[in-house]
This record gives structure tokens, sequence and C-alpha cells, in this order.
């Protein structure tokens, strides 16, 4: 029910609670705040564009590819990952900022979902139980604000609607809160139960003539209407998305100019077959004859060489592309000599672990550690090990992949 303070109708406080638009807009806020970082965070993460880097968008699809019940597409789209990176991150950011600002709130909504489907089919896949999967929560989280939009509180979709009312010098509109009660004693019809204007048939909040009477515009005008505060919505959308795209350019920028972090540091470990993080690019030795003094080596074994074994330091680690899946994995050897492999992607939901250290991985996502030189669980979500890549090193200097 509205009351008058001044020449201003507002809401009653005691009402409030009970109103669509308040009931949903801490979830407006936290999904907002959410995307928007999220779609921000890639834009600063130098590592999410480079196609080197076991963190990038890249190596995410590819090893999302593998186990996806949508693997075609995901094959597709990493053909393509800077362009649907760089879409993705956009998209998060107009997501978030349209659901912050309550402008065009529901096209946002579904902007989301189609947005959380995509990452439950892809990163969140592995989940077990479902239920401890991030994105299947978000996925129905949008659904009140595809249903009820912002519901005009705190929300451009309601000031510029109101906006246009005003221009074209229509009655303000919008669902008021109030008891059947009060309507009972204030139409006029009420009759001990009964409603005079139906006959004297019992008084009912579903058949009731008041609560259905809605206001009806001439259809040239409600057209109108619609027009200006459509014209309105884009004009303004045009203009946040003209700001959106300088603040994520500015982060971008201002993500690749800073040093980079002691986590990236510490994840900058050799590639085999490439160029490493930390050194130029050094070509893997041609096979060479072994020398007398190791005649009796063994021949290289059968499988594919993925790089010289002199490039892993001992105690440490080198990354590669497993050429069984086209995934991301590491190889560490814990004493010289002794060289073992494993799949980079967690167990959890398929993220890429980070390079070990202290003779664990990390998962950045869930914050799942694994022992280095096993591949076991050390800590939790995740509940199963990294699955091993079975290499050996050969007579002849290099490591293979058997």
């Amino acid at each position: 029910m509205r009351v008058s303070r001044g020449s201003r109708a507002v809401p009653d406080a005691r009402r409030l609670p009970a109103m669509p638009g308040w009931v949903v807009l801490p979830l407006r806020a936290f999904l907002g705040v959410t995307f928007t970082f999220a779609g921000l965070q890639k834009l600063a993460d130098h590592n999410y564009f480079d196609s080197s880097s076991p963190s990038s968008v890249q190596a995410q699809m590819r090893s999302y590819a593998r186990t996806s019940p949508i693997h075609g597409v995901v094959t597709f789209a990493s053909h393509h990952a800077f362009v649907v990176g760089l879409l993705i991150a956009l998209g998060e950011l107009a997501v978030g900022i349209g659901t912050l600002l309550g402008l065009w709130t529901r096209i946002a909504a579904v902007g989301g979902m189609l947005l959380s489907l995509s990452f439950l089919l892809t990163a969140s896949w592995h989940s077990h139980p479902y239920y401890l999967g991030p994105d299947i929560v978000f996925l129905f989280a949008w659904t009140p604000l595809v249903v009820a939009g912002a519901g005009d509180v705190l929300a451009l979709d309601g000031v510029l609607a109101a906006r246009a009312r005003r221009q074209m010098r229509l009655p303000a509109a919008g669902p008021v809160a109030i008891e059947f009660a009060v309507v009972r004693r204030l139409c006029g019809q009420y009759d001990d139960g009964r409603c005079r204007a139906r006959d004297m048939a019992v008084c009912d909040p579903g058949a009731c003539p008041v609560l259905d009477a809605q206001p009806r515009l001439r259809p040239a005008t409600a057209e109108e209407l619609d027009r200006r505060t459509f014209l309105a919505k884009s004009s303004v959308a045009l203009r946040v998305g003209a700001v959106a795209l300088g603040v994520g350019g500015v982060t971008a920028a201002l993500g690749r100019a800073l040093a980079p972090s002691s986590r990236d540091a510490a994840r900058a470990v050799p590639r085999l077959g490439g160029a490493t993080s930390s050194s130029p690019t050094t070509p893997a030795p041609a096979p060479t004859a072994a020398p007398p003094t190791t005649a009796t080596a063994p021949p290289h074994p059968a499988g594919t060489a993925i790089g010289p074994a002199s490039a892993v330091p001992v105690g440490g680690a080198a990354s590669f592309t497993d050429p069984r899946t086209g995934g991301p994995a590491y190889v560490v050897q814990p004493a010289s000599g002794q060289f073992v492999a494993f799949s980079a992607v967690c167990t959890h939901q398929g993220c890429t672990v980070d390079a070990p250290s202290s003779g664990r991985f990390h998962c950045p996502c869930h914050g799942a550690v694994f022992d280095a030189r096993s591949g076991a669980v050390l800590q939790g979500p995740a509940r199963r090990p990294l699955p091993t890549v079975p290499v050996q090193a050969g007579g002849d200097g290099l490591l293979y992949v058997t």
C-alpha cells in the first residue's frame, strides 16, 4: 500500500519485503558483482589469452573437450579460443553490469543462464556429486530474474519506463502490496462476505473485479510508450556499453603492464617441445648416436618424444602436451633419473592445476592439492588422483610418452 509523504507517493516500508523487486535485490546484487568481477578478472589475467600457458583459455578448452557432453562444440570453439574467450569475458561483463544497473534485466539474466549452462557442460561437468559444482547453482539462480526482472526496484528499467510515461502525461504504473481486507473495505461492494458486484457471490481475491481491473491504454498510446521506453533503454545501454568497454580495456592493459605475481612466477616452468616461460626457446637436441661409454644403453622406447630429459630439473617439473589426449600435463623429476608425469587436469571440475611447488600440485579454482610424486589427493574437494601419463627416458636423451 502506498502512503503519502509530502507530494510524493512512496511504498510503505513495512510492505517492502513482500514486493518482488526487493525480494530479488540481494540475489541481483550478488550475481551482478560476481559476473562483473569474473569478466574483469579474465581480461586482466595475462595468462588467459596466452596459448603457451597451462591456464590459458586454449588449454582449458582442450581439456574440457575430452569429456564434455558437447565435445564437438567445444572442439570447434578451441580452434577459435581467443575469440571465444574474449566473448566469454565481455559477455560476463555485460551480464554483470546489466544486472547491477537493472538495465534490460531479463535479457541480462537469460545471458547469465546461457553462460552458466556452458560452464556447467564444460568446467563443472566433472563435479561429483552434482551439487558440488557451482555452475548448476548459478544456472538456477538466474531464473527469478528471468521471470520477474528487477521488479523496478533500484533499476534503470523502471526509471526509464516511468520517465517515458511522464513524458506522455500518463499515470504511474506498477504493483502495490495491499492486504485484501483493505480492498474489501474500500471497494464499496463488500457485504458480509459477499460481493454485490458479483450478484452476492462469495467475496474471493481470485474473482475480485477490483483486483482484475487493469488500466487499458489505447493501442496507439501503448505502442508509442513501448517505442519511447525501448529507445531510452537502448540509448543508455550504448553509453553504458561504451564505458564498460573502456574500463575493460584499461583493466586488460593494467593486467599486462603490472609485474607477474608470485604465483605466476612459481608457475613459470620449462615447457618441453617449445619455449619456456622463463628463458628463450631452445630447440630439442636431435637424437645422436650413443657414446662408447653408454653403448649398452637401451634404444629409445616406443612412443612419442616430448622433449629432452635435461630440460626437467631435478626436484622440479616441466609442462608438455599429452600426445594421447592433447591436454596439458606435467613431467616431474623427484630424484635424478626418475621421471613421473601426470595430467594437469584437476579431477574435481577440470581446471588446470598449477605447476608443482614444494612437492604439490595446487588447483587454483577450488583449492584441491595433489602429491607431485604420485598424483594422490592430499586435500579435497577432489576425490580422485591426477591421471598418470606413462613416460620413460630413452637412451637418446629424450623423454617419451609410451
